[in-house]
């Protein structure tokens, strides 16, 4: 709880009980990309009283602070995950919706060498790939 009374100072907002409990479900659980539904989902399971109107509240509050990462992906709700400031790129399984992280010091390595073809240089990006399952045989 120490850890996240100064996560929340640290980003300059004030320590409330809402904050703290949304920031404890990030930090404790096992998924890493939540919806706001999601999050008051398990605010219900553990009996908090904390309305979905906080919820979104908070979520834009924490992203705006630099504590969450808010992404869109294409025919989804948005999620948020923790931005503990290591990047990652993602895959989206379109038959399931699963988020499957991934790193690659390849790809970042091509898209660094095409900014700078193109007389770039990269300030921010992010990389989303569609994907499904192969067909396998058995």
């Amino acid at each position: 709880m120490e850890q996240e009374t100064q996560e929340l100072r640290k980003a300059g907002l004030k320590v409330t009980h809402p904050r703290m409990r949304i920031l404890q479900i990030f930090e404790e659980d096992g998924v890493r990309h939540l919806t706001a539904e999601d999050v008051y989902k398990k605010l219900l399971g553990h009996q908090e009283d904390i309305g979905l109107a906080t919820v979104y509240r908070v979520l834009t509050q924490f992203e705006a602070a630099g504590i969450l990462s808010k992404h869109n992906f294409e025919g989804g709700q948005a999620v948020y995950e923790l931005d503990r400031g290591q990047h990652h790129d993602h895959m989206i399984d379109v038959d399931s919706g699963k988020v499957i992280e991934f790193v690659s010091e390849e790809i970042e390595r091509l898209q660094r060498e095409i900014a700078a073809k193109h007389g770039y240089e990269i300030q921010d990006h992010s990389l989303v790939l569609y994907v499904k399952p192969m067909n396998r045989k058995k």
